[in-house]
Parts: structure tokens; sequence; C-alpha cells
């Protein structure tokens, strides 16, 4: 795949956080994808598979948050196999605390699907939300 057909893969899977659309994100990620988180939090470190990003990455969030996170882009930039997005996103936790981060997200794409998300965030807002 080219630089565009990344770009609109990423964007398009990001979009559909934002829908709410869990299947449809999880069916653009490869079975063995990673995702690594940076700073200290609950979530610092990194998932491997789609089955541990989905357990202790998507149903943790779920179980903390009323409706999932609205993820806004704010840019986009790509180079071979990498996208690179500045997001914000809007959430709220069941509990009443609004979780209003802003992300850089480091996408690597492979065969038309994401193979690793490396992604840097507010390390201190995430423990006010979820917990050590």
């Amino acid at each position: 795949m080219g630089v565009e057909e990344n770009k609109k893969l990423v964007v398009g899977a990001w979009d559909m956080v934002t829908a709410g659309d869990a299947e449809g994100f999880l069916s653009k990620l490869s079975d063995d994808a990673t995702w690594t988180f940076f700073g200290s939090h609950k979530f610092a470190g990194t998932f491997n598979g789609k089955a541990e990003i989905i357990s202790k990455l998507f149903e943790p969030l779920g179980d903390v948050l009323e409706d999932g996170i609205k993820i806004k882009i704010k840019t986009v930039t790509a180079e071979g196999d990498r996208v690179i997005m500045e997001t914000t996103g809007k959430a709220r936790t069941k509990s009443g605390v609004d979780y209003n981060n802003e992300y850089c997200m480091v996408v690597t794409v492979a065969n038309g699907l994401i193979v690793a998300v490396r992604e840097y965030l507010d390390s201190e807002l995430v423990t006010a939300a979820f917990g050590k």
C-alpha cells in the first residue's frame, strides 16, 4: 500500500473508534499487532497481539468510560509505512470524571493492516481517570 492508502486506513480506523464501531476498528488490526504506551500509568508498556490489546486495554477502558473516547484528529503525517496523528480525545468516566486527553500516535501499517501503535499521552490524566 502507498502512503495515501495507509493514511486512509489509519484515519478510517480511528473514525470507527469515535463512531463506537469496535468491531470495525479491530478488523483493521493485525492479529499480532503491538500497542505501546509511553509514560508511567496503568497502561504503560506494550500489549502484544489483538487478544491482549482487547483484554488489557479495550476492556478496561470500556469498564471505566461511559461511552468510549471520541477522537478528533488534528494532524496526519505519513511517510512509507508510518502514519503519525496528533489527536484529542473526549470521554467521561462512569464516576463522572472528564477524561479529555491529547495524543500523538505513531502507527505502522503492513499488508493493509495496522501492525503497531506507539502512543504518547498525558500520563497523569490517565492515572486520574483510571487509577494506578
